[in-house]
């Protein structure tokens, strides 16, 4: 399938992590969808609860979390997620994907709901060599 890069938001300590997921293991988030929480056994993240809060697709198309499926559409947007008008009333026709998450998907952004007993930090750590 695909290997996921996962940005992991920590709100309390108000930093992201970046990590590779090779392909065993983004292949259990297919499927998954935006809002949805998630273990983080997955991530390597042992005692950890995550939410997906959104992605992109290979070519960098936003996920939106309102669109049922992976499929691409081209919605006509005000001010929302993949557009930021210049001015009052500016609407523009965009391309925005859908909420699941699938193999076309390269990048998924998550938010740390709780907390384990490890911080991150420990558990992200490169291994050195």
């Amino acid at each position: 399938m695909t290997e996921f890069k996962t940005v992991i938001a920590d709100p309390k300590n108000k930093i992201t992590h970046q990590k590779i997921l090779p392909e065993e293991k983004s292949n259990a988030l297919v499927g998954k969808f935006v809002g949805e929480e998630i273990d983080g056994i997955f991530l390597d993240l042992p005692g950890y609860r995550l939410k997906i809060t959104g992605g992109s697709d290979k070519s960098g198309v936003p996920m939106r979390g309102d669109i049922e499926g992976s499929q691409r559409r081209r919605l006509l947007m005000k001010d929302s997620v993949g557009f930021n008008p210049l001015r009052d009333g500016q609407r523009k026709r965009k391309l925005i994907r859908g909420r699941s998450l699938s193999s076309d998907i390269s990048q998924v952004n998550l938010k740390v709901v709780e907390y384990g007993p490890k911080t991150i930090e420990e558990l992200l750590k490169p291994e050195v060599a």
